[in-house]
């Protein structure tokens, strides 16, 4: 089976996906706006509200969906005549079950690699390797519907898996998981993407699935590209937030703050504090003041914005902007827009 290979160590890398100036309508509706964009392989996080037109993306990358105008290519392929030679390069875990009553774990992930183009043996054999790799071992001879959600999960993992491609594309992979779950899938996730050289696109709501596993963020607002970039370089690095761990007394050492000029941002209850400090503030101060009063500072970093912050952030500059240029073409828009009695 044809292989793509995908270098990661500089210029000359072959890009994840690149796309100029792509746009997709069903009907009267733009579910994407002349999108152009370039990635490198990595660990990619998708993000967005819903309507945003990640999905709509996802099925032009995968070659399931033509756009209507525009170009592109992944892994090298052009979108135009990618086919299912530019599908097996690629392992898609879908949202949806996607499941087959009836068969069983090891019988599904077979089968997804004679999908993918694998002769039947190889495939049997890397359907059980795969499952063992990802704790289904003890269910590979069970019915897909008595699978419980994180089992289901983990199954949609092994067919996208079983074929070995360089490129993963998962479209809410903790979707329904509990936190325990949740938290092991992300652990797989990023295991590989480090350790095993794979590269992934992670679709999600969830901001703090891409803050874990994800180097580079690409958002999608109202099908445009909002921003793109890694998480490091997207994020404000803040000169006056801090966070805070302490132990003790807090009484009076919140007090001290306030009256030297901090707020209190945030109190969890239980000694952790995020605080915005004056500009003259140096940071021994917190120490000096902990000290005075008996507490124990354990913990000090800079609040430096999350991506939670940052996708707000962006959100809301992305409707100033839009209702910026709406005013520059019709000024009596906004104005009408605001009247109460609109």
């Amino acid at each position: 089976m044809e292989q793509v290979a995908l270098a990661t160590d500089g210029s000359n890398a072959v890009p994840l996906f690149e796309l100029e100036n792509l746009s997709r309508w069903y009907g009267s509706f733009h579910a994407l706006k002349g999108v152009t964009v370039r990635l490198a392989p990595g660990r990619i996080g998708l993000l967005g509200p819903n309507g945003a037109g990640k999905s709509t993306l996802l099925k032009i990358l995968l070659g399931l969906l033509a756009p209507s105008s525009g170009s592109g290519r992944v892994l090298g392929r052009d979108l135009s005549d990618g086919g299912p030679a530019l599908r097996r390069a690629i392992g898609y875990m879908p949202e949806a079950d996607a499941l087959i009553p009836g068969l069983r774990g090891a019988e599904y992930v077979a089968l997804a690699g004679e999908l993918y183009g694998m002769p039947r043996r190889e495939a049997a054999r890397r359907a059980h390797e795969v499952l063992t790799y990802l704790g289904l071992e003890d269910a590979r001879y069970r019915r897909l519907e008595e699978y419980s959600t994180g089992m289901k999960q983990r199954i949609k993992l092994a067919q996208a898996l079983v074929h070995d491609p360089p490129v993963l594309f998962l479209d809410e992979p903790t979707s329904g998981l509990d936190p325990a779950g949740r938290d092991a899938m992300l652990k797989l996730l990023l295991e590989l993407g480090r350790d095993h050289g794979k590269s992934f696109l992670l679709c999600t709501h969830l901001l703090g699935d891409v803050e874990r596993v994800c180097e580079t963020v690409l958002i999608l607002e109202g099908g445009r590209v909002l921003r793109q970039g890694s998480v490091a370089e997207l994020r404000t690095r803040r000169q006056d937030r801090y966070r805070l761990h302490v132990q003790g007394d807090l009484t009076t050492f919140r007090e001290e703050l306030r009256l030297e000029g901090v707020t209190i941002l945030a109190d969890n209850g239980r000694g952790e504090l995020r605080v915005a400090v004056p500009p003259t503030w140096a940071t021994r101060a917190f120490f000096a003041l902990a000290d005075n009063h008996g507490i124990l500072l354990r913990g000090l970093a800079r609040d430096d914005e999350d991506l939670e912050e940052l996708f707000r952030r962006l959100l809301t500059n992305g409707e100033a902007d839009k209702r910026l240029r709406l005013a520059e073409r019709d000024p009596d828009a906004i104005e009408d827009k605001e009247s109460p009695h609109g």
